[in-house]
Formats: C-alpha cells, sequence, structure tokens
C-alpha cells in the first residue's frame, strides 16, 4: 500500500518537473530564441513615369499582368514629338548652309588676306624711288583691312559651327524625346494597381504606373531587440508564409542598424524604418529589420509584397 502510494508521489512530482522542464523551454524559446511571426514580403517597387510629357495614347498591358524586360507598357501620342524631329531637322539643314556659307567666306578672306600679306611685304623691300612711302602705307593698311575680315570670317565661321553643333543636339534630343514616349518594362516583373487609360494626361516625372520586380522578392523581418542579439549575418532562415504549410529556405542578408526613435522625432528620423510595437500602452521591447534572402522559393508558392510570415533563424555554425 505504502509502495503504490510513493509510485504516485514519485510519478506525479516526475510529471509536474518534466512540465516544469517543458515551460521554462518554451519560454526560453519563445522569449529569447531568434524568430518571429512579424515577418513581410517585400520586393523592389519601380514607380513608372516618363521624362517628356503627353497623352496617354495606348496602354498595353492589364492589371496583375507579368511582362518581359523591355517591353512596351503605354506609350503617348507621339505626333508631338514627330514635329519636334522635323523642326530639329530643318535646323539642321539651315545651320549646314549658314556653316558654309561660312566657310565660303573664311577661305575668300584667307586667300585676300594672303594675297594683301604678300603684296606689303613685297611693296615694303622696294626702295623710295620705285614705290613712295604713301603707296607703301597703303598697301599696309589693305593687309591690316584683310587680316581684320580674315578674324571676322573666322569667327562667324567658329559660330556657324556652333550653331551645327546646337542643331544636331536639338535633333538627338527630339529623338531620343520621341523614343521616351514608348515606356517600356526595366525588368520582368508584374504590373500593379494598375490605374492608368487612354487618354490620361502624363507629366514628365510623375509615376503612372507600379511594377513588382518578379526577382527582387525578399523578407523583412521584424525581431524585438532582447532576441537580436541572437541574429547573424548568414544564419539559416526557415519561413513559413500565414496559411501556407510550406516552408521556404533562406538566410540572414542583414540586419539594420537604425529605426525611428519615437520619443525623439527628429528630421534625421525621416528615411529611417518606422516599426510600430503592437500595443502602445505597454512597454514593449523596439523591433529592429532584419533582411531575409529567399534562396529557394518552392514552384506552386505565390509571393505578393505584403504578405505576413514566421521567420525561424538557426545559426549558420550549428550542426557544422
Amino acid at each position: 500500500m505504502n509502495r503504490q502510494y510513493l509510485i504516485r508521489i514519485a510519478i506525479t512530482v516526475i510529471t509536474l518537473l518534466a512540465a516544469l522542464g517543458l515551460i521554462h523551454a518554451i519560454w526560453e524559446r519563445y522569449m529569447f530564441s531568434p524568430w518571429t511571426r512579424d515577418g513581410r514580403v517585400r520586393a523592389n517597387v519601380i514607380n513608372l513615369s516618363t521624362d517628356v510629357s503627353g497623352l496617354v495614347k495606348e496602354v498595353r498591358v492589364k492589371d496583375n499582368e507579368w511582362v518581359h524586360k523591355g517591353e512596351v507598357l503605354y506609350v503617348l501620342d507621339p505626333d508631338r514629338f514627330k514635329y519636334a524631329v522635323d523642326q530639329a531637322e530643318a535646323d539642321i539643314a539651315r545651320a549646314k548652309a549658314q556653316l558654309q556659307q561660312a566657310e565660303s567666306m573664311m577661305n575668300a578672306s584667307l586667300f585676300e588676306a594672303r594675297m594683301r600679306k604678300d603684296q606689303s611685304a613685297r611693296r615694303a623691300k622696294l626702295s623710295g624711288d620705285v614705290v613712295s612711302e604713301e603707296i607703301r602705307s597703303d598697301y599696309a593698311l589693305q593687309a591690316q583691312q584683310s587680316q581684320s575680315a580674315l578674324d571676322a570670317a573666322r569667327a562667324a565661321y567658329t559660330a556657324a559651327r556652333a550653331s551645327m553643333k546646337a542643331a544636331q543636339v536639338r535633333r538627338e534630343t527630339a529623338h531620343l524625346d520621341l523614343v521616351r514616349s514608348e515606356v517600356r518594362a526595366p525588368t520582368d516583373g508584374f504590373i500593379t494597381n494598375l490605374n492608368l487609360y487612354p487618354g490620361d494626361f502624363a507629366n514628365a516625372g510623375i509615376a503612372r504606373m507600379a511594377m513588382i520586380d518578379s526577382n527582387s522578392f525578399w523578407v523583412y523581418g521584424y525581431f524585438e531587440e532582447t532576441k537580436i542579439q541572437g541574429v547573424h549575418v548568414g544564419d539559416r532562415a526557415t519561413v513559413r508564409l500565414l496559411g501556407a504549410n510550406v516552408d521556404i529556405g533562406g538566410h540572414v542578408d542583414s540586419i539594420a542598424s537604425g529605426i525611428v526613435d519615437r520619443d525623439n522625432p527628429t528630421g534625421t528620423n525621416e528615411l529611417l524604418a518606422n516599426v510600430d510595437p503592437i500595443f502602445t500602452w505597454v512597454r514593449l521591447a523596439q523591433r529592429v529589420p532584419v533582411r531575409i534572402h529567399l534562396d529557394s522559393v518552392p514552384r506552386g508558392i505565390h509571393l505578393a509584397m505584403g504578405m505576413t510570415c514566421t521567420i525561424t533563424l538557426t545559426s549558420k555554425h550549428a550542426g557544422s
């Protein structure tokens, strides 16, 4: 009887100790092991715009469509840009004619200047009995005038060459504007939240279409500062999307070195990560962004920017 009683007590104590040990292990893992449920799928978002303004003539893609690099996404009305090219070509023709005229005048002035200079030099060598001093001075003056005319012709030629160069630049700019009136995909990716239609006006530099780079997906894990000391670059990461029973392998790519200080809202915080605590009425550990590179995404898994996920890290030295 006493033996059975002792056995029951021993079993109870062992079960209690095991439960306490399990609770302690769970607590240690929850509080200090490097894992978080606060993960977000991220990707490069490309804001597409033109560097010329104009009416949208065609939109050649649909919302959520996957496009190839270099594919035309939308086109501005090209008529104005074609007229600019024609005007530039006309400017080239006019500048070319002016350059040829200036070159001819310069060559004629050069010939006359050389001739006057030679005549003045020959008259200067003759004695006073043959050529008077007045005639000598007249030839010297003519030589100076011819040299001045030559300098003016050379200046006009230089100006004509500059005008020609400027006209060529305007032509290249007009051609570039015509080419840029077609907006092409800078990389492979997905068109998202399409809100552009023929007839809309596109202003230069203002984004009218967004594109997700399909080759740029990564995950940001927001780890509590109490766990961040256990996170190291290169650590293996297991990412599990919310609602998906599939693990995605990855590794820690980098760890953020700054987040917004809410108690010191200065201008220096504007470009830092702004991570909201879960509860504002309880002092919680701050969360530091950790960038996770996705090494392999299983086939059939659709990633979308903004998805939530759970991230579990394993030291890169574990098991080695």
